[in-house]
C-alpha cells in the first residue's frame, strides 16, 4: 500500500512539472529554438564603435529622362550602426518615378513642390474610380478606371511606405519635387539583408541612355524583366506583344519617365481640418487599407516646443500618424533662428538622422570618450548620430532648418540643458560634489536657462 501511495504520489509529482514545463519549452538535441525577430541594430553592435561622424552629400547619382535620383554612402561607419539607407529624389515637372517597392519599410519628406503619390498594398480594395477615356472596343465593357489610394502631397509633407507596398509619384506641378528618404534595413520587416533594393514594376531603371553605371540600388531591370514571356502571356492572359512592352528591355528613359500629357486622375483635396476629422474617427483603430499614409509637419501651428527668438520642433510619432507604429519610424522637423541654439540632448531609445533642409550652423557630436564630430553643416548635408550620442546644435546668421529620421514610432530626448534637463533634475548638492562648484554656481547652472530645449541667442 505504501508504494502504491509513494507511485501515485511521484505520478502526480511528474504531472505538476509536465504543467509547469511544458514540452515545447524544454529542447533536445534534435529541436533548435525558435528564431526571434530581429532586433533593431543587433547584428550590428560591434560596428557602432564610431570615433568621428562626417556631414555627407549624396556620393552616387544617377540621371533619368525627367529627373535625379542620389545616394548615399551606405557602407561607412555610421550607416552600418544606424542600420539605414538615405535617397534624394528629383522630380521633374511632369515627371513619373516609376513603379516600385523596397525591401524595408521607409518615410519620405518633401522638401519642395506638390504631386500626386499612388498607393498599392495586397489585399486592399480598389477604392477609387475614375471614367476610362479612349478605351478600345472588345475592353470587357469597362466604363471606369478603378484603382488603389491616390495622395495629393505638397511641400512639408512626410509620407510613409511599409516594406513591399507598391508607390509611385507624379509631378503635376510647375517646380520640380525634391524629397529626402529615409530606408530602415535594419527594421523586422526587412527579411532579406542590409542592403537597399529597389523592385520596379515598369521601365529600365538604369539610366537615361540605359548603360549608365549607377548606384545599383536605383538601376538594374524591371522585375519582369527575367521572366518567359509565353508564360507572363499566359498570367496575365494579354499577347506576347503586350509583355515584350511591360518588361521595358528597349526603353531608355530612366526610372523618373516624362509625362507627354497630364495624367487626369482621381485624388479628393482634403484640407487639414478634413484630415485631422479622420484621424480623430478612426484612430489606432485604422486597418491599413484606409490608414492615413501622410501628414505635413512644416506648419508652424502644429509646433510641439516654440521659443520666441528661438525657433520650433515639429514632431511626428505613430500618436499623431498610426502608420509609424507598423514603421517604427519617427520624424523630427526643427527650425532655429539666427543665432539660436537646440539644447544639448541624447535620443534615449532611437538613432537619428539628420538632413539639413535650410541655412547654415555647427554641430557637435560627443559619445562617452569624446567628441566625434565638431562642424559646419549645410543645406543637402547628411548627419548620422547614433542612439545616447549627446548632440548640440547652433544656427549662424541665416538660420539652421532640418528634418531628422528616428528610428523608433515613438522616439524620446534627454536634455542635458533647460527646464527638463537632466542637470535641473539632480540635487544641489549632488552637482556641487560632483564637479567642485559653489552653490550659488551650481544655482546658475540649473537655472540658467528657463527655455524647454530651444534657446534664444545669448545677450552678452
Amino acid at each position: 500500500m505504501a508504494s502504491t501511495t509513494t507511485n501515485a504520489l511521484l505520478f502526480l509529482a511528474c504531472l505538476c512539472l509536465v504543467a509547469l514545463f511544458p514540452p515545447t519549452l524544454a529542447q533536445t538535441p534534435l529541436q533548435q529554438p525558435q528564431q526571434p525577430l530581429r532586433v533593431r541594430g543587433q547584428q550590428l553592435q560591434h560596428e557602432c564603435d564610431i570615433q568621428q561622424l562626417t556631414a555627407a552629400e549624396p556620393t552616387r547619382r544617377v540621371r533619368a529622362e525627367a529627373g535625379v535620383i542620389e545616394v548615399w554612402e551606405s557602407n561607412t561607419e555610421e550607416f552600418r550602426c544606424t542600420g539605414v539607407a538615405a535617397v534624394r529624389y528629383v522630380i521633374e515637372p511632369k515627371g513619373l518615378l516609376l513603379p516600385s517597392y523596397t525591401n524595408a519599410p521607409y518615410v519620405t519628406y518633401v522638401m519642395q513642390g506638390k504631386g500626386i503619390q499612388g498607393v498599392i498594398l495586397p489585399g486592399c480594395p480598389e477604392t477609387f474610380e475614375s471614367p476610362v477615356r479612349g478605351g478600345s472596343e472588345g475592353s470587357k465593357g469597362v466604363e471606369r478606371d478603378q484603382y488603389q489610394r491616390v495622395l495629393r502631397v505638397h511641400e512639408g509633407d512626410v509620407i510613409g511606405s511599409l516594406a513591399g507596398g507598391v508607390q509611385w509619384t507624379y509631378n503635376d506641378g510647375d517646380t520640380p519635387i525634391v524629397s529626402i528618404t529615409l530606408l530602415d534595413l535594419s527594421n523586422p520587416q526587412n527579411q532579406l539583408d542590409l542592403n537597399f533594393r529597389s523592385f520596379y514594376l515598369a521601365g529600365n531603371p538604369q539610366g537615361q541612355g540605359g548603360q549608365e553605371q549607377g548606384p545599383k540600388e536605383v538601376v538594374g531591370k524591371n522585375i519582369f524583366n527575367g521572366f518567359d514571356d509565353e508564360l507572363l502571356a499566359d498570367a496575365f492572359n494579354v499577347d506576347t506583344e503586350t509583355i515584350r512592352s511591360i518588361k521595358g528591355e528597349n526603353d531608355e528613359r530612366g526610372s523618373i519617365i516624362r509625362v507627354e500629357r497630364d495624367l487626369e486622375l482621381l485624388s479628393p483635396e482634403w484640407d487639414d481640418m478634413e484630415e485631422e476629422r479622420m484621424r480623430r474617427l478612426n484612430g489606432l483603430e485604422q486597418v491599413l487599407c484606409t490608414i492615413s499614409f501622410k501628414q505635413n509637419i512644416d506648419q508652424p501651428s502644429r509646433a510641439d516646443v516654440y521659443t520666441e527668438h528661438g525657433g520650433r520642433i515639429n514632431t511626428l510619432n505613430s500618436h499623431k500618424l498610426p502608420l509609424l507604429q507598423h514603421l517604427q519610424l519617427s520624424v523630427e522637423r526643427g527650425v532655429l533662428y539666427k543665432n539660436a541654439m537646440m539644447t544639448p540632448h541624447w535620443n534615449i531609445n532611437a538613432h537619428s538622422i539628420i538632413y539639413i533642409t535650410r541655412g547654415t550652423g555647427r554641430i557637435q557630436v560627443a559619445r562617452e570618450n569624446g567628441l566625434v564630430f565638431d562642424g559646419r553643416v549645410q543645406e543637402g548635408q547628411l548627419l548620422v548620430v547614433p542612439q545616447n550620442f549627446v548632440v548640440l546644435k547652433k544656427a549662424e546668421q541665416e538660420g539652421l532648418e532640418w528634418v531628422s529620421f528616428k528610428t523608433n514610432d515613438n522616439a524620446m530626448i534627454s536634455p542635458l540643458a533647460g527646464k527638463l534637463s537632466a542637470i535641473r533634475g539632480m540635487p544641489e548638492e549632488v552637482l556641487m560634489n560632483s564637479y567642485g562648484l559653489s552653490r550659488d554656481e551650481v544655482r546658475r547652472l540649473k537655472y540658467g536657462r528657463e527655455q524647454l530645449s530651444l534657446f534664444s541667442p545669448r545677450l552678452d
